[in-house]
């Protein structure tokens, strides 16, 4: 059984919150877990918003598991959310699971530039409120008999599918980074790497391949 040493009480407290936000869309959520010295980065893919979420947290110490200096491990979001323990900042390892097909294909670790054309993070979060009110407005007004899954699916993936601003990026990316808790304070940018996009904030990361662009520079690991 490996403990990873978080750095602090704060970093552990970040580390649930962001698990119990993917468990909320998926009880069954995996996560890929992945260290390189004091830094940990934990993938997930929330259902129905088709991004990567990724929430970077800092180690007290580099993760050390006899003579495995590393750690690159796919496992149950559920059982590493029970291991957390905020006061002491601790966190076990669990056991490996069979991985969801996203996990095998990572975005890049590097290569990133920063994109322009992205909203003032005001903006950023008014925008998400105006497609959450009109997908409730639109879907409100259909027909019984048109309330069917395909249908609501239809206008979600109109209004999620949209862009933002001068980017590339869909909405559906802006709106996975309210959900997750990302999308807070001012520091909000915009970069890619090849193929990929990726929303970052100092509190996670959402990613997303560009359409159009195929599997391009895509890190399998």
């Amino acid at each position: 059984m490996t403990v990873l040493h978080l750095a602090d009480e704060g970093e552990a407290a970040d580390l649930a919150a962001f698990l119990s936000r993917l468990l909320h869309y998926d009880r069954s959520a995996a996560v890929r877990m992945q260290s390189a010295g004091t830094a940990l980065a934990v993938f997930g893919r929330p259902p129905s918003f088709e991004v990567l979420a990724v929430r970077a947290v800092r180690l007290a110490k580099p993760y050390e598991d006899g003579l495995e200096v590393t750690l690159d491990r796919t496992v149950s979001a559920g059982e590493l959310l029970e291991s957390v323990d905020e006061a002491a900042a601790t966190a076990t390892v669990p056991a490996a699971v069979t991985g969801p097909p996203w996990a095998g294909v990572l975005p890049p670790r590097g290569g990133w530039r920063p994109e322009p054309g992205l909203p003032e993070p005001e903006e950023l979060r008014g925008l998400v409120a105006a497609a959450v009110a009109e997908f409730k407005s639109r879907t409100a007004g259909l027909p019984p008999e048109g309330r069917t899954r395909a249908g609501l699916d239809r206008i979600g993936r109109e209004i999620w599918s949209r862009t933002v601003g001068d980017t590339a990026l869909p909405v559906r990316a802006v709106h996975a980074a309210q959900a997750l808790g990302f999308l807070r304070g001012t520091e909000i940018g915009l970069f890619s790497s090849g193929a990929w996009l990726r929303l970052r904030t100092p509190y996670g990361s959402v990613a997303v391949r560009r359409s159009g662009l195929g599997a391009l520079d895509v890190s399998v690991r």
